[in-house]
């Protein structure tokens, strides 16, 4: 089955939902004017329920099929939040809220979620229930996390769920994916290296943090390097070094460090969390400073189902024609917490030669809205088809 017919008739409309949102974006759990317009758009389709407020303010459609012969229930998550970045793109539709924009693509997601909630409703060709769900706060946020901890799964008796993301570089019309560890667990940390601070021209009668500091950016490298099995995926990056003095003539009396590690194990996450906690404290005790590190855990490894990422991917072939193998992603993604409570899976969709995600001259491709919308049909209508 091709791409739909019924989203080329749509293309524009949706486009212009998409244009919508990318002029107006928000940021973590205030998607207030973004979940709204979905709640009513949902409702005007005919969705049999619409729910707001899981995740605070997230958005959960119910459209039933045909029949419902098997119980069946699918999810398909789509996310709705915006980065605090100041968007150069110069697009007659670019953000209009200053230190706010859709970097990521997010406008796209739920506008193609949209197009295929008002698509299964018209048609209702599947036999099951279609939940579609729209995240906010999937930048950091842990919007998944919350919907999930309201009930979202439970609630709606959601047997398994779809996510899906554009991809930069990959061309558009095309699919990726893999099985198993997808994208990385992402945590975070501050150590906070408080010395004895003084004058520059006698640093022997201080405490010298920055002296402290270097040497835990360079050692946090031997967990990758000496720790770590060689074959395992882990980066350790430290990010932020601020010193509380930044004149010529003064060593600082404290240094706070800022960093992310990123795994796709449990257990080189485990290893991770307690080299760094046990190198920050005992640097700080060879120089004789207090080193307070914490160690904050983020998101999840996203780790796709393998029954469900096949039949994803032969969606997606059925789709566009073409499905390649995912590589390993090192970035985080919350999708990870609604397949840790059902079996799931995660797919690439081509935004073709763009800027990457996160760049201040991103945009999401139009072209990607027909692809996936058809995507998501399918995977309802292939998955609970109707006898």
């Amino acid at each position: 089955m091709p791409v739909k017919n019924r989203f080329a008739e749509l293309q524009e409309e949706i486009s212009e939902w998409r244009h919508d949102f990318h002029a107006h974006p928000e940021i973590l759990f205030e998607t207030h004017r973004t979940s709204k317009i979905v709640e009513q758009k949902l409702k005007s389709f005919g969705c049999d329920s619409v729910i707001f407020g899981l995740g605070r303010t997230g958005v959960v459609g119910i459209i039933h099929g045909r029949e419902n012969t098997k119980d069946s229930v699918i999810g398909l998550r789509a996310d709705m939040d915006a980065l605090p970045i100041e968007e150069t793109t110069g697009l007659s539709y670019s953000s209009n809220i200053n230190g706010a924009m859709h970097a990521c693509g997010h406008d796209g997601h739920t506008a193609m979620l949209l197009g295929a909630a008002k698509y299964l409703a018209e048609t209702r060709n599947f036999d099951g229930t279609a939940v579609v769900i729209f995240q906010p706060a999937e930048e950091g946020g842990g919007g998944g996390r919350e919907m999930c901890e309201d009930g979202l799964m439970d609630r709606f008796g959601i047997q398994e769920v779809y996510g899906m993301h554009n991809w930069p570089d990959l061309e558009i019309g095309k699919f990726a994916i893999r099985a198993g560890p997808f994208f990385a667990a992402s945590d975070f940390f501050e150590i906070t290296i408080n010395g004895l601070g003084g004058h520059a021209a006698k640093p022997q009668i201080t405490v010298d943090p920055t002296i402290v500091g270097s040497h835990i950016v360079i050692a946090l490298q031997s967990i990758v390097s000496r720790n770590a099995d060689p074959i395992d995926q882990i980066v350790v990056s430290v990010t932020s070094f601020e010193t509380s003095s930044n004149a010529f003539n003064v060593i600082p009396q404290t240094v706070l460090l800022k960093g992310t590690v990123r795994t796709l194990s449990d257990e080189t996450r485990d290893l991770a969390e307690k080299r760094l906690l046990e190198i920050a404290a005992k640097t700080g005790d060879v120089f004789g400073a207090d080193v307070k590190p914490i160690y904050t855990r983020g998101y999840p490894v996203m780790v796709n189902s393998f029954d469900q990422t096949n039949f994803a991917a032969s969606v997606a072939k059925s789709v566009s024609g073409h499905c390649e193998e995912a590589p390993l992603v090192m970035g985080g993604e919350d999708f990870s917490f609604m397949a840790i409570e059902r079996p799931g899976a995660y797919i690439l969709i081509g935004n073709g030669d763009s800027a990457p995600v996160h760049n201040p001259n991103y945009n999401f491709n139009d072209e990607a809205i027909s692809v996936g919308c058809s995507w998501w049909a399918e995977i309802i209508e292939k998955r609970m088809p109707l006898s």
